[in-house]
């Protein structure tokens, strides 16, 4: 099984443009959302839905996993979801309203096809992730075995159950698991550097028996390039550090910490789509 599209550069590009566009709609329809991060997220999206993950799209089989561990950052994996044909643009309308498929953390009950688990409780998802390659290497054949992407904040790495599932899936000689850190370097209120330094952080991911990457997180292709190149036979568990930019795509949301958790106003929208629209 492979990826059902393994897009190129230009339509990898597009397709993370289009998703920016459709999340500064939806969160300026629901006068909410994580915008900031929502928008540092795309690429790496569109990098493993659109070029590395192995699923069937019709119907739709996952021989790969994917677990939002960041789950604020729900609002750019919706409007993936939406790229991918998978859900309407009118029901991105109704993100965060009562009783809607799209609330503010994915939940699996909701979108069952599309949503691996439950997450939004920081410093859960990289452990789900580890038990979830875990069982994958112990139920599959060595080289058969599905890969399992979890894709973290780098504010979330503040919560130390993080460290214990990087010490357990080295233990467990994990290799068909990805650990991506959308490093933004900005969290709720301030950079990371000042609220809780979490450097040197490939040295740490090192310490605990992981083979390391650091890329640009804002380049698809490369990001995917860089995924498809991994030996998944090693016996180590892989983590990305992907150096990415909050708010990527629209100039005034870029590096700005107040963007975590604000939504763009009528001129700010229009300026938004403006700005992607010549990107």
């Amino acid at each position: 099984m492979e990826n059902p599209f393994l897009l190129a550069e230009p339509d990898l590009k597009a397709r993370a443009r289009a998703i920016r566009k459709r999340i500064c709609v939806m969160n300026a329809t629901a006068k909410s959302g994580h915008t900031g991060g929502d928008m540092s997220e795309v690429d790496i999206l569109v990098a493993l839905y659109f070029r590395v993950m192995r699923y069937r799209a019709s119907p739709l089989v996952w021989h790969d996993q994917f677990v939002l561990s960041k789950g604020h950052g729900v609002g750019g994996l919706y409007c993936c979801f939406a790229e991918l044909g998978w859900l309407r643009d009118e029901e991105l309308s109704g993100y965060l309203r009562d009783h809607s498929r799209l609330p503010g953390h994915p939940v699996r009950e909701k979108l069952p096809e599309y949503v691996t688990v439950n997450t939004g409780a920081l410093g859960h998802g990289m452990s789900i992730a580890a038990g979830l390659a875990l069982a994958k290497r112990r139920r599959t054949p060595q080289g058969e075995a599905g890969r399992v992407f979890v894709l973290t904040g780098d504010g979330e790495l503040e919560e130390g159950s993080n460290w214990e599932a990087a010490m357990a899936a080295s233990h467990f000689g994990l290799d068909n698991l990805v650990v991506i850190v959308d490093r933004n370097h900005l969290q709720l209120a301030d950079a990371t550097k000042n609220i809780m330094d979490i450097e040197p952080l490939h040295e740490k991911f090192a310490a605990f028996g992981m083979e390391v990457h650091e890329t640009d997180g804002n380049d698809p292709l490369g990001l995917a390039k860089l995924m498809e190149s991994f030996d998944f036979q090693n016996g180590k568990p892989k983590a990305v550090i992907a150096q990415t930019i909050k708010g990527r795509g629209v100039s005034f949301m870029e590096n700005v910490a107040a963007w975590h958790h604000k939504y763009p106003n009528e001129d700010e929208l229009a300026l938004a789509l403006k700005e992607l629209d010549h990107a």
